[in-house]
């Protein structure tokens, strides 16, 4: 009986029930970064490895295709993880910048956005190929995630790609966020990751806004809003040029 109550609280407070519950995940991910990592893996990057496992198990239990969000009384994981909410802590966080230090990352900072969006989409339609997927649709919208796993899914869609090929792309684009939010600490010391400026240029290099800001946290949390201003900005610019220039490059390389 007391179960059922809880149950039909939960479910009608949908939205809360999610914030509580990834709050939840969130103190237990902090925990597992301080005692059991000693600060050296950032909690953020335990956090998404705990979500991952938790949709794939959601997936499972349910037979659905949300992860969690199937599960009634955490329906609202659902709205709390879409595109809303998401695009609006991004722009909360770049509302954080000086106006005058980032006007100090200059043309090095518009050249990070180039090579953040290069680099990281010929490799990663390089590897497409090497696995197969040498078709020019597959081969951008892999690219595209690449890039970021937000530029991956919005490539794949606007030049019809099939959603095992986006799924593809979205896994990649999670790998290198996960890489990044591990690897920043360490990297941070060689290359000199310790001021406004550097901290644009790596944001436009790297690209990936959550693996940018969560390695920028565990290095220097006053590094964040600068890092993820330049990561957000080429999550837009991946978005505008990737299935449009990037992919007719490809399509006439390659064919159709």
């Amino acid at each position: 009986m007391i179960v059922d109550a809880v149950s039909r609280v939960l479910q009608a407070n949908a939205l809360l029930t999610a914030f509580a519950f990834v709050g939840l995940v969130m103190w237990l991910s902090a925990a597992l970064s301080k005692y059991l990592t000693m600060g050296r893996l950032h909690g953020s990057a335990i956090a998404i490895m705990i979500g991952l496992a938790l949709a794939l198990w959601g997936g499972m239990v349910t037979g659905g295709k949300s992860g969690l969000a199937d599960i009634p009384m955490l329906s609202g994981i659902g709205l709390m993880g879409g595109a809303m909410l998401r695009d609006f802590a991004i722009v909360a966080t770049a509302f954080e910048v000086d106006v005058e230090k980032a006007k100090k990352a200059g043309w090095i900072g518009a050249a990070s956005l180039m090579l953040g969006v290069i680099v990281p989409f010929v490799g990663g339609a390089l590897v497409a190929a090497a696995y197969g997927y040498t078709d020019a649709i597959s081969m951008t919208t892999i690219g595209a995630g690449a890039v970021t796993y937000i530029v991956g899914p919005v490539t794949g869609a606007a030049i019809g790609a099939d959603s095992a090929v986006i799924a593809l792309s979205i896994a990649t684009g999670v790998f290198k966020a996960v890489l990044v939010m591990i690897g920043t600490p360490f990297v941070a010391g060689m290359i000199g990751l310790n001021n406004p400026r550097t901290a644009m240029v790596f944001g436009g290099v790297m690209g990936t806004t959550s693996g940018v800001t969560a390695g920028l946290a565990a290095t220097d949390r006053r590094l964040v809003p600068y890092g993820a201003l330049t990561a957000t900005f080429l999550t837009g610019f991946g978005c505008l040029v990737v299935p449009s220039i990037f992919y007719l490059i490809v399509r006439a390389i390659v064919g159709s």
